[in-house]
């Protein structure tokens, strides 16, 4: 068709330009196409010539412009206005480019367009990279809080402790499998020594017998004797080697000496290696190890004990050093007597039983606050022995605490019964509170009773530290609450100081309120609580007007703006107001707010907004208060909810969102969380961070880069995240006083997308760090190194720890990826370790919940699992998880939560996410045209998906009510 005008005139508004080769030259048409070309801009093959979409329209003068403007009108790019006959006679469908050229307009529809790589017309064949260094000094390492503690030296329990014999050193040498060398004493030296020895003293001796003495004892028939297991003695043969007869069921035969050794010195069997299997994971802050069972010395040794004369041998003298040890314990030698005593311990290790040597005198008589391991540990024997041990250890105890040496005795619990907690608290009675805290933060006693003890012995940052990172402040209060009051009342003050730097106010309140001389501290954290919003700040609110004298009328004007408010958004925050005015003890106060808050909670049960006031309605009409005597006549009868949450509405069509390119903010938007109150902070990249309220105007920006955000899971705190080179820059942002302070520089491999208000989870390297975010410089509270490779991704909750490490080979790209799993009750302790199954190749997109759960995606589909599902890990926890989906070319990715997950795809310019809960229902999808992809970001209660573009959108989970963000 030959139209009318063959181009536009004057100034419009162009969606795109055409760049005509012929006309122009290739090399210029390229030059002025990267020229014009934005983030978000795409160029297509058209017409011989290059058609450059613009991210977004833009004014521009036609004589000026650098290629043909086209315009988007009713959907349609064309290059000069059409009348109505004109586009009528086109006719040209959604999406359709006319172009006039020579004279006459031709009709392109997109499928016929073929999309360009500029970045290929780009020579950067001599361009060289470069390292970015910085101009400064590199950032220090993350210091850590709670160094390691050495053992107590022999100095920590005074002169009195006797010195160590050279030769019970070398044998607790032999029997820790440490090589110490052997210095021979000539005779002289040896005659000095016995000369010199003080009257009195005391030394374990063991008789030793000569060869051809232990010869004929041990080939002396014993008939009658308690150990014989025949009526009538063996032959030499049998004795030296066993018998060779074939055993058989029902008789006393044993097999020959050449089977059973074959049989001890074979492999594990399926009993050794299913016990290693249910043995448990390693400690926190520690490289797990793999167990060891014994190996083929060990079985040659219990072979050898068992079947030939090495075992009634080494017998003996063991029965002969424990029957000196006995009588050094009986004569009242107890310095000697503690310095070879035998520990019993609970559990025997492969080692220990299969020791051949006796036990060695201790080093020193002191506490080991770590432990020990190993064949030093223990001795082998049977249980009326260690019933004898244990009774001369307690007499022993019982003696030495009467003499007054509190030091000794509690190495005798510590050590030597393996009462620890029994040792702890004989310390603190005896005020040796100082090795009391280390004895039991060594041992790893529960963390609650560590920090009481590390409070007692008045190291206050100690124990503070500790219960921030075991979150036990509770606990140890308790614990401290039955004995000493006022450090409880101290402890209390500090626990409530801690919620409140971070940010729960709402806890710090109830921390410090059995504090009254402290309540005036608690007012100002009411206020900031008050402030921030959400339905902690209504709790806050009921506490303020009943909790204070003055505090009535100051709550007045904000509980008639909540009460008075019919908005569904603030509906849970009316819940949470009523719900405290319940907690409290009858008042004026809870008098004269009964009435208007019954009736706010029944005009919310009559819109009948979720959750339902049912409930709480009843318990206000059983109140006995003479406030409700004339509504209750009135109060209908409460119904149960006939309302299902959206949340489990599957019945409901799916909520569908569209994002066009014409709903482009004026900012690109690199990350988005939403907070209570239904605000909204964004990061703006080098723009910094915006918070938005609820009907789209600006409340607050932040001068601080921010690409990635970190967020509080009070909503009043965040970390902006900024690359800096290798390193990442942190800012700290206050969004209830809204301001933005710069924190540190450090590096970053992953980290977790929440955290507490003080305590944050990072990964750097090859460790995990539990970071302190209060403190002026990063501080590890905690870490594990490392962890054998590269953390990938980091998920974190009030309960769980978990993260993705890959493995590498070397000389090879990717070996395995691994699932690490940590409780935090009490401090953070491994729970799993499990490789993620059918995944070969290096992963692509990875998905993971605090808990465990996880999904990875395969860059490269072998070619007999293209239909397969993605590999996933099932959570540690017990609940329902989701279904593990089919991967196929167009899904991007998957975003995980407990109960939601989100599958992203992408075809062409489309990019899809669908929302699905997890009966595997699509509950929403939102849909965005253009090149850059979307960003999801998931927890329980909203979903965020935005772009480079700008263009914001999030969904309310329990209502299902779907909000815009305008970028402006």
């Amino acid at each position: 068709m030959r139209p009318r005008a063959h181009v536009h005139r004057g100034t419009v508004v162009a969606a795109a330009y055409w760049f005509h080769p012929e006309t122009l030259g290739e090399a210029e048409a390229r030059r002025r196409v990267l020229a014009a070309w934005c983030p978000g801009a795409t160029v297509w093959a058209l017409a011989g010539g290059h058609l450059l979409k613009l991210a977004a329209p833009r004014k521009s003068a036609v004589d000026a412009a650098p290629g043909l403007p086209l315009v988007l009108e009713a959907g349609v790019l064309t290059s000069a206005p059409l009348s109505a006959k004109e586009r009528e006679r086109l006719a040209p469908p959604d999406g359709a480019i006319v172009l006039v050229h020579a004279g006459v307009a031709r009709m392109y529809v997109p499928g016929e367009l073929r999309q360009v790589d500029p970045g290929a017309w780009l020579d950067v064949s001599e361009w060289r990279r470069v390292r970015v260094k910085g101009l400064g000094a590199p950032p220090p390492p993350i210091k850590v809080a709670l160094e390691p503690l050495p053992p107590p030296t022999r100095e920590s329990f005074g002169p009195k402790v006797p010195t160590l014999a050279p030769e019970a050193e070398r044998m607790l040498a032999r029997m820790e499998g440490r090589e110490v060398p052997v210095v021979r004493e000539g005779f002289f030296a040896r005659l000095r020594r016995a000369f010199s020895q003080k009257p009195g003293e005391a030394t374990l001796t063991v008789r030793r017998e000569g060869l051809f003495s232990r010869l004929r004892k041990a080939f002396r028939a014993e008939t009658g004797g308690a150990s014989d297991s025949h009526a009538s003695s063996p032959s030499l043969w049998q004795r030296l080697f066993g018998s060779s007869s074939v055993t058989t069921p029902g008789t006393g035969g044993r097999p020959g000496w050449f089977a059973r050794l074959l049989a001890g010195m074979r492999g594990r069997d399926s009993a050794t290696a299913s016990r290693q299997a249910s043995l448990p994971e390693p400690g926190a802050g520690t490289r797990p190890a793999e167990p060891e069972g014994p190996g083929a010395l060990e079985q040659l040794k219990a072979w050898m004990l068992q079947n030939t004369l090495l075992g009634r041998l080494v017998g003996q003298r063991k029965g002969d050093y424990l029957r000196r040890l006995f009588e050094l314990f009986d004569e009242g030698k107890l310095d000697e007597a503690l310095r070879h005593a035998i520990p019993l311990t609970k559990d025997l290790d492969e080692r220990a039983r299969l020791a051949l040597g006796v036990p060695g005198p201790r080093e020193e008589l002191r506490i080991q606050p770590q432990g020990r391991s190993g064949a030093a540990q223990s001795f082998g024997g049977g249980p009326a022995v260690f019933e004898a041990l244990r009774e001369r250890y307690r007499e022993t105890f019982r003696r030495l605490e009467r003499e007054g040496r509190i030091d000794e005795a509690a190495f005798v619990l510590a050590e030597l019964l393996g009462a620890i907690e029994e040792a702890v608290s004989f310390l603190e009675r005896h005020g040796r509170f100082q090795l009391a805290a280390e004895l039991a933060e060594g041992r790893g006693l529960p963390a609650s009773l560590v920090v009481r003890q590390w409070f007692l012995a008045k190291d206050v940052e100690r124990a503070v530290s500790i219960a921030r990172r075991s979150g036990v402040f509770a606990d140890a209060v308790l614990r401290l609450e039955k004995t000493h009051p006022a450090e409880a009342q101290a402890l209390r003050l500090l626990w409530a100081e801690s919620l409140a730097e971070a940010g729960d106010w709402s806890r710090a309140v109830d921390a410090v309120w059995p504090v009254s001389s402290a309540r005036h501290i608690a007012r100002a954290w009411v206020d900031r609580g008050i402030q921030a919003g959400g339905a902690s700040g209504a709790k806050l609110l009921a506490r303020l007007a009943l909790g204070f004298p003055d505090g009535f009328g100051a709550a007045r004007e904000d509980v008639q703006t909540l009460l008075s408010d019919d908005a569904p958004a603030r509906a849970p925050e009316r819940l949470a107001f009523a719900m405290e005015l319940l907690r409290e003890d009858a008042s004026d106060a809870r008098s004269a707010l009964l009435v208007p808050v019954t009736r706010a909670l029944m005009r919310d049960e009559a819109a009948d907004i979720f959750p339902p006031h049912s409930k709480l309605l009843q318990q206000l009409r059983a109140l006995k208060d003479p406030a409700m005597a004339a509504l209750r006549t009135d109060l209908p009868t409460p119904q149960a909810s006939q309302r299902r949450p959206w949340a489990e509405a599957n019945d409901l069509p799916p909520v569908r969102v569209w994002m066009d390119r014409n709903d482009a903010g004026a900012h690109a938007v690199h990350d988005a969380v939403v907070l209570p109150g239904q605000r909204v902070l964004l990061a703006l990249g080098e723009a910094g961070a915006r918070l938005v309220g609820p009907d789209g105007r600006t409340l607050a920006n932040f001068d601080v880069p921010s690409y990635s955000l970190v967020v509080s899971e009070q909503g009043n705190r965040a970390l902006a995240l900024a690359r800096r080179g290798d390193l990442w820059r942190l800012s700290r942002l206050d969004l209830v006083e809204r301001r933005a302070t710069r924190w540190c520089d450090t590096e970053l491999d992953a980290w977790a997308p929440t955290y507490d208000g003080e305590r944050w989870f990072i990964a750097a390297r090859d460790t995990v760090s539990m970071v302190d975010t209060l403190a002026a410089e990063p501080r590890s509270l905690w870490r594990v190194t490392q962890v054998g490779g590269t953390v990938l991704k980091l998920a974190a909750d009030a309960q769980h720890l978990s993260f993705l490490v890959m493995h590498l080979t070397p000389g090879q790209d990717f070996e395995h990826l691994e699932r690490w799993i940590y409780s935090l009750a009490g401090g953070p302790t491994l729970r799993g370790r499990a490789n993620m199954p059918d995944l070969r190749g290096a992963p692509g997109a990875l998905a993971l919940t605090p808990d465990g759960e996880a999904m990875a995606e395969r860059i490269v589909l072998p070619k007999d699992m293209e239909s397969g599902p993605w590999p996933y890990l099932a959570p540690i926890a017990a609940r329902r998880f989701h279904l593990p989906s089919r991967q196929d070319e167009e899904r991007a990715g998957v975003v995980l939560a407990q109960a939601w997950s989100v599958a992203r795809f992408q075809k062409r310019e489309l990019h899809t996410s669908v929302l699905r809960g997890l009966a595997g229902h699509a509950r929403a999808t939102v849909e965005f045209s253009g090149t850059p992809p979307q960003v999801v970001r998931l927890t329980e209660d909203w979903c965020v998906v935005h772009d480079l573009f700008g263009r914001v959108v999030w969904l309310d989970l329990h209502s299902g009510e779907v909000h815009r963000v305008p970028v402006v």
